[in-house]
C-alpha cells in the first residue's frame, strides 16, 4: 500500500443514478465499499463486480469498474470463471439472501469449497425485496408475508454456519449501521487469498423494516452484539459483564462474575478446525438475542485457480509443449468424413 491513495471515492462512482428505495441499507454498503477501495490502492480497471438478481444485484451499475448483472443465483459461478481466466482481477460477488441461498445455494457452497479467489458479499435482509416481500431462506419461522399468509413453516438458513459447513477459509459478519466495521471487514476480506464470505445484516425498510434493530441500533449494540477479536476473550455488554464459554455442550453466554475471566473462550480465527467457529455461529437463533459479529474464521488453504494453473504447467512438462491460450482462442474446426 502506498503512502497516498491513487484514486478517490469519486473515481469509483459511476454515472448511473442509484435507484434503491430511500432509506435502504444498500446505500450504506455501497458507500463503505466506495470509501474503502481508494485505501486499498487498487485500480478500477482491475476490479470486477458480479451480481445475480435482486435489489443488491444493482450494485455493479453503481461502480465505475467492470461488472456483470448475471442471472439468478449464478453470480458465484460466473465469478469463478472470471477468476480462473484472469487471476490479475479483483473479483467481488454481490447478492442477497434470496439470490444466493435459494436458487444460488449450490453455486455458493462450491465456490467456497473450492476456495476460488473472490470476495462474496451476501446482503441479508431476511426477505425478497425486489419481488415485493415474499419470505426468503433466512426469514424466521412464523414470518407472515405475501407468500406465507399464515406464517412460514420453513426453518431458516444461518449463512455463517452454511459457509463454515462448506469449509470456507474466510467467514465474517458485519451490518449496515456501522460503516467503520463494514470497511474493516471488507478490507480483511479483500486481503485474503481464496474465497472470502461476508454476511451483511441489511435493513429493507419497505418490506422488512427493523429486522435487525434489536441488535444493531446504537443503544443496543453493546449488549446485543458479541465482538469476535482474534486472541481476545469473547466479552460484551455495557461493562463487559457478559462473556462466552465453550464446553461439551457447545458455546453459551455467561455472566463473567459467575465463571471468572479465565473461563472465557479466547477467540482464534485461525483455528483450522471450523468446529469452534461453528459453535459461535450458533449462539443466536435469530437477530433478537446476542449475536456474534466480526471474523469467525480466517485460515489458509491452496487457492483453486492457482492450483489449476500449476497442474497445467505440470501437464505440459510431462506431455510436451503446448499453447493452451492459443487453443482456447482458436477457431472451432470440424472434419467430416
Amino acid at each position: 500500500m502506498t503512502d497516498q491513495a491513487t484514486t478517490t471515492r469519486q473515481d469509483w462512482i459511476s454515472d448511473q443514478e442509484v435507484r434503491w428505495c430511500p432509506g435502504c441499507g444498500d446505500y450504506s454498503i455501497l458507500a463503505a465499499v466506495q470509501l474503502l477501495l481508494p485505501e486499498l490502492d487498487v485500480k478500477p480497471e482491475n476490479m470486477v463486480f458480479i451480481s445475480g438478481i435482486g435489489c443488491a444485484a444493482r450494485f455493479p451499475y453503481y461502480m465505475e469498474t467492470y461488472g456483470m448483472h448475471s442471472i439468478h443465483g449464478r453470480a458465484p459461478a460466473v465469478a469463478s470463471g472470471i477468476a480462473m481466466a484472469n487471476p490479475d482481477l479483483d473479483v467481488w460477488v454481490v447478492g442477497g439472501d434470496g439470490d444466493m441461498l435459494s436458487i444460488g445455494g449450490n453455486h455458493l457452497i462450491h465456490a467456497l469449497r473450492r476456495n476460488i479467489n473472490m470476495v462474496i458479499l451476501l446482503f441479508n435482509n431476511q426477505i425478497y425485496g425486489l419481488t415485493k416481500g415474499q419470505y426468503s431462506p433466512t426469514s424466521e419461522v412464523g414470518k407472515v408475508t405475501k407468500s406465507t399468509p399464515f406464517g412460514s413453516v420453513d426453518h431458516p438458513f444461518n449463512p455463517i454456519s452454511l459457509a463454515l459447513g462448506a469449509d470456507a477459509t474466510f467467514v465474517a459478519r458485519t451490518h449496515d449501521m456501522d460503516r467503520k466495521h463494514m470497511m474493516e471487514i471488507f478490507r480483511r476480506a479483500h486481503s485474503h487469498t481464496g474465497a472470502a464470505f461476508v454476511e451483511i445484516y441489511q435493513n429493507c425498510n419497505v418490506f422488512n423494516d427493523g429486522a435487525f434493530s434489536e441488535i444493531t441500533s446504537k443503544q443496543n449494540r453493546s449488549s446485543m452484539l458479541i465482538p469476535l477479536e482474534h486472541g481476545k476473550p469473547v466479552r460484551f455488554g455495557d461493562k463487559l459483564e457478559k462473556g462466552v464459554v465453550i464446553g461439551d455442550e457447545g458455546a453459551r453466554i455467561v455472566d463473567v462474575a459467575d465463571v471468572g475471566e479465565d473461563a472465557l473462550h479466547v477467540h482464534d480465527e485461525g483455528n483450522t478446525n471450523p468446529g469452534i467457529a461453528f459453535m459461535l455461529s450458533r449462539l443466536a437463533d435469530s437477530p433478537h438475542e446476542p449475536t456474534p459479529i466480526g471474523v469467525f474464521r480466517h485460515v489458509h488453504r491452496p487457492e483453486y485457480a492457482e492450483a489449476a494453473r500449476h497442474q497445467l504447467v505440470e501437464a505440459q512438462e510431462r506431455q510436451g509443449p503446448g499453447d493452451l491460450q492459443a487453443l482456447l482462442h482458436s477457431r472451432p474446426t470440424w472434419e467430416v468424413t
